[in-house]
């Protein structure tokens, strides 16, 4: 039965997830334990939000600007077969980030700059996981490992609702250790592999530095501590040949994003008037995530195939964050693949329409619209 190598889809689909439920950048550390033998590759995606809003009238229709940074997605991975029925894997990634930057001054040809004008953020994240896949027989496998994470944030919002109306917070950078546990049904011959795979949540506890720079006479500082949730998930991969020389893949994802929240206690204090924020999160969701995608792909020939998969996320009915302004996505992936002797080459691009989404009150921000490019390849190498 056919053997197709889709990584050139995978690859576009995680670099994309950065608009996909919540921070998330990457997903799925544990695809690389299905390569055959040794193996080691990196990746490389380049992701261009255009995410812009337009406050309402009683605000003066003012436009945001596009408020998203382009950036990077780079991922190494390594697989090592310590026996016939045990393989060893390393990956290094970046699961969850933010890189937020409103423009500043007028945008759309007003004369007045939008309320919440060059606002700004980013969380930054590096993770290694460790994993382990056990061959229990030709058809029964399990896997699990840990994650170890480092992850901090800096945000700076300019917000005329705000005392002085201006906010920066600093956080401290924190490591902590997640688990995964899986299992995988296999049928070699008809290339039929489906697989369950459990990542445990990652709690970091924070220290950081608030500071109201502008406040009426002078700056006012609160060293504080608050926790963040990145939120566990639940993951069905699955594949199968379904004709000679073609197979079909997807997924079912689920991510609890409603454990999710960055509340910074002297942020908090100011209060909030909107009721779907009554702890004024300075980010939070509090709807779970379900994404899907499903595709196709095709070998052409003995070192060449190619992919095409749509992805789904349902719009949920809340106001979003000033700092995360989109509810849901529609995506649809093309990507590539071709081997030779012991090299893999993989390329893909993902288009991304993002949800409509409005920002909690009083801002009330209306994002429609929007979308995102992804693109991004791969090298692989067998040994």
């Amino acid at each position: 039965m056919i053997k197709l190598v889709l990584t050139c889809s995978a690859l576009a689909l995680t670099a994309v997830s950065a608009q996909a439920g919540g921070v998330e950048r990457s997903h799925s550390p544990y695809s690389i334990l299905w390569e055959k033998g040794n193996y080691v590759e990196l990746s490389y995606g380049r992701i261009m939000p255009d995410v812009s809003g337009v406050s309402p009238p009683a605000l003066g229709s003012l436009n945001s600007g596009s408020m998203l940074s382009d950036y990077n997605q780079t991922t190494l991975a390594f697989k090592y077969a310590l026996t016939p029925d045990l393989d060893l894997a390393l990956v290094i990634d970046q699961p969850i980030g933010a890189d937020v930057a409103y423009p500043g001054g007028p945008q759309g040809g007003s004369t007045v700059a939008y309320p919440v004008s060059r606002s700004n953020a980013v969380v930054d994240s590096n993770a290694v996981t460790a994993l382990l896949r056990y061959r229990i027989n030709e058809n029964w496998s399990v896997h699990g490992g840990l994650k170890a994470q480092r992850t901090s944030g800096q945000i700076e919002i300019f917000n005329p609702n705000l005392p002085g109306g201006r906010y920066t917070m600093d956080s401290s950078t924190e490591t902590d250790i997640g688990v995964l546990l899986g299992a995988a049904y296999e049928i070699p011959d008809i290339a039929l592999r489906v697989a369950l795979t459990w990542q445990s949540a990652i709690k970091h506890d924070f220290t950081a530095t608030e500071t109201l720079p502008g406040f009426p006479g002078g700056p006012v500082s609160r060293d504080t501590a608050f926790e963040v949730e990145v939120p566990q998930s639940l993951t069905l991969d699955f594949q199968s040949g379904v004709a000679e020389d073609t197979l079909v893949f997807g997924s079912v994802r689920w991510r609890e994003w409603g454990a999710f929240n960055i509340t910074p206690p002297f942020y908090s204090s100011f209060g909030s008037s909107d009721p779907q924020n009554p702890t004024n999160s300075l980010v939070a969701y509090p709807r779970n995530v379900v994404t899907l995608n499903l595709g196709v792909g095709r070998k052409f020939t003995e070192n060449f195939a190619a992919s095409i998969s749509v992805g789904y996320e349902k719009s949920n009915d809340f106001r979003t964050s000033n700092l995360g302004p989109h509810n849901g996505m529609k995506s649809i992936t093309i990507g590539a693949s071709y081997t030779q002797d012991n090299w893999k080459f993989s390329g893909g691009v993902t288009y991304a329409k993002l949800g409509d989404a409005t920002t909690y009150a009083p801002m009330n921000g209306q994002f429609k619209d929007n979308d995102s490019v992804a693109v991004g390849f791969k090298v692989g190498y067998s040994f």
